[in-house]
């Protein structure tokens, strides 16, 4: 086959697959659609002879995470999330640095690794991804604020989380690692970030106030996701922050107006999401490196015990310091951001794309993309029990039984 047969065939594949095991997911509604997609992918990927292009982390960076950021930023809840802002604000700054610390540190002294590769190797796992969770907790009909608390901390430590990786590896390849040198690039990238985002957002607001159609809505918020995205990356500012920063302008404007509200435009970016998102979990087990993978599964493992142990800390320190009384942030909303703390294809891009600089040790790729896995299919197959076992779910409060609700409303039983 030519490469543009390879490719229409590859995406074929993704599809098919995504279809079925959707229809797997109804059978199983214990094990989350994301996690059952990042089964299937290793399982095609680990078919003999079979061939699919190489994915790779420019592929997952530049097509999939600007509009799956864009998307959430304007699904976000911004009265929730304001509510919620002391506890998202410390988990997603100063929590993804004790996590960088935390992971870095055990892995040093625990796996063995140089500085360098235990500080990079907890940049990379640092942003959690719990797109699975938030899912699970819409369907059992969970608290509004736990899901705030997850989406917001999930979104803004994408920015801060690949600030973060852009700086130790920017210290790194330079030759001469230092922890001033990596503050400097991480206040250089995330404010460049944020200034490009506000930049595309006014522009796509301005726009947006002179236009009624939603095809040219849907494409002045197409064009400010990924052209956000690109001017930063062309920079070498964080293209994740810029996205952030776009997309929330863009949700405040929806959210003052009541524009957006029930339009095509949400419809097409909750269309384009779930898309995104079953390709890019069946392309995360596709690319997993699995005779590599092999060879450090020891350290694989040890680094995911490191990695799940270390999340207590940010968890549970800076959200008891956010509430001390216990009252507004319950301990099973607590437990439940500990386990969520899942990480993504987020990491997954990063991991691949440190493999190619020269003075990174090669294992830490490999190390992070089977923590990753391991998160995903460990945590993620016991989200459910967890969430019942906490009393997080109330079906009663779900989209499907309000729905249920909704239409027995309007129509009457027989006999009366």
């Amino acid at each position: 086959m030519t490469t543009a047969q390879s490719f229409l065939f590859f995406l074929i594949v993704l599809g098919g697959a995504a279809t079925m095991l959707r229809l797997v997911s109804r059978t199983t509604p214990t094990v989350p659609y994301p996690v059952l997609l990042a089964v299937g992918g290793i399982l095609i990927g680990l078919i003999p002879g079979v061939r699919l292009p190489p994915v790779g982390p420019d592929i997952i960076l530049l097509a999939f995470v600007p509009g799956l950021v864009f998307e959430a930023s304007l699904a976000l809840d911004l009265n929730e999330l304001w509510r919620r802002v002391v506890p998202i604000s410390l988990l997603a700054t100063v929590g993804v640095f004790l996590t960088v610390v935390v992971i870095g540190a055990l892995a040093h002294f625990g796996l063995g690794l140089d500085w360098p590769s235990a500080i990079l190797l907890g940049a990379i796992v640092a942003a959690t991804d719990p797109i699975a969770v938030v899912n699970l907790l819409r369907q059992v009909g969970a608290p509004p604020g736990l899901k705030a608390i997850l989406e917001g901390e999930s979104l803004f430590n994408d920015g801060t989380g690949v600030a973060v990786f852009a700086a130790v590896l920017g210290t790194i390849v330079s030759g001469h690692p230092s922890a001033f040198d990596a503050t400097l690039r991480f206040f250089f990238v995330s404010a460049a970030g944020v200034a490009i985002g506000l930049g595309a957002g006014a522009a796509s607001v301005l726009l947006l106030r002179l236009v009624q159609e939603a095809e040219l809505e849907i494409m002045i918020t197409l064009v400010a996701a990924y052209g956000s995205y690109l001017a930063a990356d062309i920079v070498h500012a964080s293209g994740v922050v810029s996205v952030v920063t776009a997309g929330i302008v863009v949700a405040r404007y929806g959210s003052r107006t009541g524009r957006l509200k029930g339009t095509q435009l949400l419809g097409f970016w909750n269309l384009l999401a779930f898309i995104l998102n079953a390709m890019l979990f069946l392309m995360v087990g596709i690319a997993l490196p699995a005779q590599r993978l092999v060879a450090v599964a020891g350290l694989a493992l040890g680094a995911y015990v490191i990695m799940f142990a270390a999340r207590a800390v940010p968890v549970y320190t800076l959200l008891g310091l956010s509430d001390i009384r216990g009252s507004s942030i319950p301990w099973s909303w607590r437990h439940m951001t500990f386990w969520g703390g899942m990480r993504g294809a987020l990491s997954v891009a990063l991991a691949l794309s440190v493999a190619a600089y020269p003075g990174v040790n090669p294992q830490v790729s490999v190390i992070a993309y089977g923590m990753v896995v391991l998160s995903l299919l460990v945590q993620g197959a016991l989200l459910l029990p967890l969430a019942d076992l906490l009393g997080l779910s109330h079906p009663a409060k779900s989209p499907a039984a309000q729905s249920k609700s909704r239409w027995r409303m309007h129509w009457p039983r027989r006999g009366q």
